[in-house]
């Protein structure tokens, strides 16, 4: 298992845009630390918090993007990139760079070994004075940097130690840190990352021979929602989920999006210290969303469900905590 699914990305065109429009229309923390960004590493990452506790919330949400420049420091990244949105649909409204999972050292280098020994396909991007630490991805070579998702079922993964993310010390502690006196409608952390594939099955398989990584539970099926779901956790109990999903009627929003955009990143879900005070919060920001009294998804419980095209495509959604 892996230790965190280390953020909900989205690869936009403008990330200090997206940034700021994240926190004025949903509330998500940002500061200006948070903002990464190298000369020989041409890409603006933020990496914004909905809990400022990192124990509380290891999971960020993170608008990210690409510029065409010149990329010293990993000059294979460009076409690794433009094969993922061949792979995606370049008109996808959702896109991923990578879905980043994290592992502790030894952890990290058992998982490169075992890698190796299975001449599975993966590329690692040199150490730099900027970035000093390993990242690794699935999928592609250095002689071959064009993503294949024979590894990893399609869901671009990137694997990098947790060491580099300097994660405080009760990150780690059981029981899992809690808010301190949460605000009403005040968000907790991210809960889980929707990923929409084709093949629910042949994406699993190829999870569990080539990484040992297997879905927690029997896979459900959400029939009101038209979808089948694999719930892929995490060691860190604050981490978000993956939930990988396959749609299994056409004319659920699942399938309606499947079948309109292609297979990748579906909905970064969060939950929050009282559904009915974050919808009060949304409106005072002139979100738009609309409340679903009882979603399958959650458990029959309500789901705010913000609309994607006031956060210029990406679907959020709330859950209660």
């Amino acid at each position: 298992m892996f230790d965190l699914l280390l953020s909900a990305d989205m690869m936009v065109s403008d990330p200090d845009a997206m940034a700021d429009l994240l926190a004025a229309k949903l509330g998500i923390h940002k500061h200006e630390r948070w903002r990464q960004a190298f000369d020989d590493h041409p890409y603006i990452a933020h990496f914004l918090r909905v809990h400022k506790s990192l124990a509380v919330s290891p999971t960020r949400v993170e608008p990210q993007g690409h510029l065409d420049k010149p990329n010293l420091g990993d000059p294979m990244f460009h076409e690794f990139l433009e094969s993922l949105k061949d792979y995606q649909g370049r008109h996808r409204p959702m896109l991923t760079h990578s879905i980043v999972l994290a592992l502790q050292g030894a952890r990290f280098d058992a998982l490169v070994e075992k890698l190796m020994r299975r001449r599975l396909r993966f590329r690692m991007a040199q150490r730099t004075p900027d970035m000093p630490f390993d990242r690794l991805w699935l999928g592609a070579t250095p002689e071959d940097p064009r993503y294949d998702p024979s590894v990893d079922g399609g869901l671009c993964i990137e694997i990098m130690p947790t060491e580099p993310l300097q994660l405080p010390a009760d990150t780690f502690a059981t029981p899992a840190p809690k808010p301190r006196s949460p605000e009403p409608g005040e968000m907790v952390r991210v809960s889980a990352r929707g990923f929409l594939v084709r093949n629910l099955d042949e994406t699993l398989r190829r999870c569990s021979a080539n990484l040992d990584w297997e879905p927690h539970g029997a896979v459900e099926l959400l029939e009101r929602e038209g979808y089948r779901r694999a719930t892929m956790e995490f060691a860190l109990p604050n981490s978000a989920s993956l939930d990988v999903i396959e749609a299994t009627r056409w004319n659920g929003e699942a399938g309606l999006y499947l079948n309109s955009w292609g297979p990748g990143p579906y909905y970064i879900r969060i939950a929050v210290n009282g559904l009915a005070a974050k919808a009060e919060d949304l409106r005072r920001r002139g979100t738009r969303f609309t409340w679903i009294d009882e979603c399958e998804a959650v458990g029959g419980k309500p789901l705010i469900r913000v609309e994607p095209a006031d956060l210029k495509g990406q679907l959020v959604e709330f859950e209660e905590v």
